[in-house]
């Protein structure tokens, strides 16, 4: 792919990016909604709640200190940085050499941690509870995720990206190892972007419960920006996904825009059928005790486990 035309797709996928995450958060609503038997907000509602926030001056609690007013621009920028390193609907994009695995998950462990410090500086009980929770699931749901690189790494011979999205594209992954890793990556996927269906000692609970925790002290365009920034990370691991297990549905390194036109409406289409998937989970899957989440993490740690296990046995075979 030329320089201008790895600049095009770049361009053309941040654009994506910025205006599909609210959309995809919306339908997840929509499908949320009508499995509860109710009609629910509409698809643009995302958008409007950002717009009216962006409208509002943010308040900031008086002991607080610069890390709360420094966290949302920290938080946006590290994962808008990893989203535009994760390709939507082709490889060969500029700046695709930097696309590293290790890269693009310590991108987000940045925001993860950005947000959880501020909401411990501002003292409340309840942001420094969900920060505690969020932070103790990264660290048990980490190990699980460089399991995956480490097979991808043994299949690719690399971490980057597109190298390892180079080489499933021809063919050269092993079926059982791949499937493994896809089946570990689900769970981390839900677990990063907390969709976990967490119930509390009421009975009652939403997904996104210590997440929402650490959100209390912020509003104004604050609440906006680590708002957006949750839903481009639902977008990256959207992406992800697709990257490393149906690279086939990405245009290449060398395809002209006809070619992308085609790819960015596969890309839609998986974007949809996730986003539904999503919503019918949270739904329809019994939640579980906060207590009964690491047993979840550890199921996927174990299919990681396996996924390497595998991937050598077949190399030593070979």
């Amino acid at each position: 792919m030329s320089f201008v035309l790895s600049v095009l797709a770049l361009l053309l996928h941040a654009a994506l990016l910025i205006g599909v995450a609210p959309l995809a958060g919306g339908l997840v609503g929509i499908v949320r909604a009508r499995l509860g038997g109710r009609a629910g907000a509409g698809l643009m509602q995302p958008w409007r709640d950002l717009a009216r926030l962006l409208r509002k001056q943010p308040v900031v609690a008086e002991q607080a200190s610069f890390v709360t007013s420094g966290a949302p621009v920290v938080v946006l920028a590290a994962t808008m940085a990893a989203g535009l390193l994760v390709p939507s609907f082709a490889l060969g994009m500029a700046g695709g050499s930097a696309a590293d695995l290790l890269v693009v998950a310590g991108l987000l462990a940045t925001a993860r941690v950005g947000l959880a410090l501020a909401a411990m500086d501002a003292g409340s009980g309840m942001g420094g509870l969900g920060a505690s929770r969020t932070m103790l699931v990264g660290v048990l749901a980490e190990p699980g995720l460089l399991l995956v690189v480490l097979v991808f790494v043994g299949l690719a011979g690399s971490s980057d990206l597109e190298v390892s999205a180079g080489v499933l594209r021809e063919g050269g992954g092993r079926s059982v190892s791949i499937g493994l890793a896809a089946a570990a990556m689900l769970p981390l996927a839900l677990v990063a972007n907390a969709r976990m269906p967490v119930q509390d000692q009421a009975g009652g609970g939403e997904p996104a419960m210590a997440q929402a925790a650490m959100m209390l002290e912020y509003s104004g365009w604050h609440l906006a920006a680590i708002e957006f920034a949750g839903s481009v990370r639902l977008l990256i691991w959207i992406g992800l996904l697709g990257a490393l297990f149906s690279p086939q549905l990405l245009a290449g390194a060398g395809s002209g825009p006809f070619v992308w036109v085609l790819a960015i409406i596969g890309w839609g289409l998986r974007v949809v059928v996730a986003c539904v998937a999503l919503g019918g989970f949270e739904m329809l899957v019994v939640r579980v005790r906060p207590a009964r989440v690491p047993h979840f993490i550890g199921a996927a740690l174990l299919l990681g486990v396996l996924a390497v296990i595998f991937l050598f046995v077949g190399a030593a075979g070979a």
